[in-house]
């Protein structure tokens, strides 16, 4: 698994959305790669101060990743209702809606304000 973390500005707040190899090559090779430039920064998460890498969610920059969340959730719903039929098992509804999960949960991420970071690990 892979993951995207979301950090507040004094470090405080962090989250991580664990990803598959497959969805996380995925996004390394849309646009979504494409949105911001990481930058050094210093940030003290749990008391320990470390230097990341991470993309400031800046308004053009979290403007921009919500677009493209929004864009790729309309896409993905469309090929999921398709791909799923009327009657889809437990397994197959869960394996279908992944990446369609787990773009809201980016989503989500990108919308709440308290994050000002993102970081492509």
């Amino acid at each position: 698994m892979l993951d995207i973390g979301f950090i507040s500005k004094d470090g405080s707040l962090t989250n991580s959305v664990e990803l598959t190899e497959d969805f996380y090559l995925w996004l390394a090779k849309s646009e979504f790669s494409k949105i911001g430039k990481s930058v050094r920064r210093k940030i003290q998460i749990d008391g320990e101060e470390d230097m990341l890498s991470v993309v400031p969610l800046s308004k053009g920059n979290s403007k921009k990743l919500k677009e493209f969340f929004r864009d790729e959730v309309v896409r993905e719903s469309d090929a999921v209702m398709t791909k799923l039929g009327d009657s889809p098992s437990k397994e197959e509804y869960q394996a279908g809606t992944y990446r369609l999960r787990k773009m809201h949960e980016l989503l989500k991420c990108v919308e709440n304000e308290k994050y000002q970071y993102l970081q492509r690990n």
